[in-house]
């Protein structure tokens, strides 16, 4: 575009002057809104399928759980999906849509690493979470046609909550899908209230890790009910009647679960300990 002044338009050596325009931005050559939108299909929020991930300490029974759960939808032909994230694991007595150990050989990654049980466990996540874009897409694919997820995920607890891999893993889900936690904790070994205890702190510290619904689950309930610990759960004072410790004049002998004494004073004996203690202190 060119404006040129009219005293000056005849005259010679008349200035000219030039408004040029600027050039329209280019677009990025990645446009990563598009691509995040092609890759998650965002819109709207997806309510199937679910997915479950199963953690638990060792030995709560995660794998005796999915296999009864696979029993479950196969004979409710319920469509799922089952995925194996423990890469140490001998055998799985229920069959996996996607196993891990397909993927990655936790043997040769200890051999080629150098690394003990737990380091080869963890490294064997790592390297197949760096590839999880793939079995995001594997499921992707069959969404529509899903109800449920479940994931077990290695036996060593630690090695998925608090490591890169277990966050990425549980992020990819939580992205694309309704995304559940399941708790396992064994039963039997929670009738002691400093084992119940533990379990209920470990359980709090992994709801607010993840920040994802949180479901306990109590197993091994053939063995042992699981009515107690409700108890425990929803009225502090019964819990702390069992808890360990010695032994007060005015509180129960024993725990009807655990038979232990308990640890924790309560009514006027509670309070005339607590001000003495204090009195002396001062």
């Amino acid at each position: 575009m060119e404006v040129a002044s009219d005293e000056a338009a005849g005259a010679a050596g008349a200035h000219t002057a030039k408004i040029v325009e600027a050039p329209k931005p280019r677009e990025p050559a990645v446009n990563l809104t598009k691509q995040l939108n092609a890759r998650f299909q965002l819109g709207p929020a997806r309510t199937n399928p679910v997915v479950s991930m199963v953690l638990g300490m060792a030995g709560s029974g995660k794998t005796t759980l999915m296999q009864r759960i696979a029993v479950h939808i196969h004979e409710n032909q319920t469509p799922s999906y089952i995925i194996n994230l423990d890469p140490a694991v001998t055998s799985v007595p229920y069959g996996c849509n996607i196993d891990i150990r397909d993927t990655v050989n936790y043997k040769e990654v200890m051999k080629q690493y150098q690394l003990g049980p737990n380091g080869g466990i963890m490294t064997s996540l790592n390297l197949f979470a760096t590839k999880f874009d793939q079995v995001m897409s594997l499921v992707e694919n069959k969404a529509d046609l899903l109800e449920h997820i479940f994931v077990d995920t290695p036996g060593q607890i630690e090695i998925f909550t608090w490591s890169a891999s277990g966050t990425i893993i549980s992020d990819m889900f939580a992205y694309s899908f309704p995304t559940v936690l399941l708790y396992v904790i064994d039963t039997p070994r929670c009738t002691s209230p400093v084992t119940f205890m533990s379990n209920m702190l470990y359980a709090c510290s992994i709801m607010y890790k993840f920040k994802l619904p949180f479901i306990v689950v109590f197993n091994k309930t053939d063995i042992t009910s699981a009515d107690f610990a409700l108890e425990w759960m929803q009225d502090y004072e019964k819990f702390q009647v069992c808890a360990p410790g010695p032994q007060r004049a005015d509180t129960p002998r024993s725990c009807p679960v655990c038979r232990e004494p308990p640890l924790f004073p309560t009514g006027r004996a509670a309070a005339s300990r607590v001000c003495n203690e204090a009195a002396t202190r001062h």
